[in-house]
């Protein structure tokens, strides 16, 4: 097996399940969460940043509401949820504090990270809770997302919170040692994936359902977060959580669990994605240094560059990036509006505060967020 992938990451992504959180159901294991405080404070010590996805809401809702078993009704869903989250936020809180460090909540849902507005500002609100040294703690804001609860996987929330912040891996904790050919409790020739692609078919074919009955996610849930990280080039491993000092020795190289390694560098990743997957809702029309300096330098759009703007778009929404002929050479996310691009447009960056009264970036598209079109 290849040493893990978290030895060489910056920013990661922690998912800890309903069954690892909640010992099995019955209320916060305060023991695991301290285990889990200490990894995440010595990893922050080694200059890693840490976003840890929590599951285990809902279910310690239900243990405090001394209800013996998860119940249907969205309602009481989304009661639990608010009760639980109280417990789980003041539990993690105060280990953090021993440890030094603050933590933060963050509720997120994923019409959120489905809008691109909200997406910059959940992006950018995470990367600075990074740079002040906080541990942010995501969980889904199941109280008033009833289709989330329904579908009930915080697998798939941190996939998206992954892409959300550019994270070298995503680490799924969950209580099996890893993902097998098949399901080892009714097959006993299933062996341990150890190494794999993240989007392989063949990895979805060897997931099974659901296994607990506190969480809603099977191993099939696992599989495709993976395939989601991997768009934006994450790396995941998917391990047991009971595993003694497990993100300390991953990161000093053991390999543990299944690691399923993204086939594209982020970057690249990042310019497909925006090629192949989003409706355009505008165009800006560029001169011919704009041009030169997109294809031929691979600059940033600067307002300066922009003889025209076209359609009805908002900030973070992708736009596409036309020649004086109206061929398209590029596309990526805008940082200011329609409205607002048309009053800056063609004037230099420095002006961009004294024509809106405020500047949110230099660039009208940054490069990072730019692919250009063959």
């Amino acid at each position: 097996m290849s040493p893990s992938v978290l030895q060489h990451a910056r920013r990661i992504v922690v998912k800890v399940g309903s069954s690892l959180v909640t010992a099995e159901g019955r209320g916060l294991d305060h023991a695991a969460l301290s285990r889990w405080a200490e990894q995440i404070a010595a990893l922050t010590g080694q200059g890693k940043d840490v976003v840890l996805v929590s599951s285990g809401a809902i279910a310690e809702g239900i243990a405090r509401l001394g209800w013996k078993k998860r119940p249907k009704a969205v309602n009481e869903l989304q009661a639990a949820a608010a009760v639980g989250q109280m417990g789980l936020v003041q539990a993690y809180e105060s280990i953090f504090r021993t440890h030094g460090l603050h933590a933060a909540q963050v509720l997120l849902t994923h019409e959120d990270l489905a809008d691109r507005t909200r997406y910059l500002n959940a992006r950018t609100t995470l990367r600075t809770l990074l740079e002040l040294k906080v541990v942010p703690i995501i969980n889904e804001n199941d109280t008033v997302a009833t289709d989330e609860i329904r579908l009930g996987d915080n697998d798939t929330l941190g996939a998206l919170v992954t892409n959300l912040i550019e994270a070298d891996c995503l680490v799924i904790l969950t209580d099996q040692p890893g993902l097998y050919t098949a399901d080892p409790r009714k097959n006993p020739d299933a062996t341990l994936v150890m190494d794999a692609h993240a989007g392989d078919p063949e990895l979805e074919r060897m997931a099974g359902g659901a296994g607990s009955s506190v969480g809603t996610g099977g191993m099939l849930t696992k599989i495709l977060a993976a395939k989601r990280a991997a768009r934006s080039g994450a790396h995941t491993i998917i391990c047991s959580g009971r595993e003694e000092r497990v993100l300390l020795r991953m990161a000093a190289g053991e390999a543990i669990g299944s690691q399923l390694v993204a086939r594209q560098a982020p970057l690249a990743a990042r310019r497909q994605w925006l090629a192949d997957h989003l409706q355009l809702r505008g165009a800006l029309v560029l001169d011919a240094g704009a041009v030169r300096a997109l294809i031929e330098d691979g600059k940033s759009l600067l307002p300066v560059g922009v003889k025209g703007v076209t359609g009805d778009f908002t900030r973070g929404e992708v736009v596409a990036v036309v020649d004086a002929e109206g061929r398209e050479i590029a596309r990526g996310l805008a940082n200011y509006s329609a409205a607002e691009a048309r009053r800056i447009a063609g004037k230099a960056s420095s002006a961009i505060e004294s024509e809106l009264g405020y500047m949110d970036e230099p660039e009208l598209i940054h490069r990072d967020n730019l692919v250009v079109l063959g």
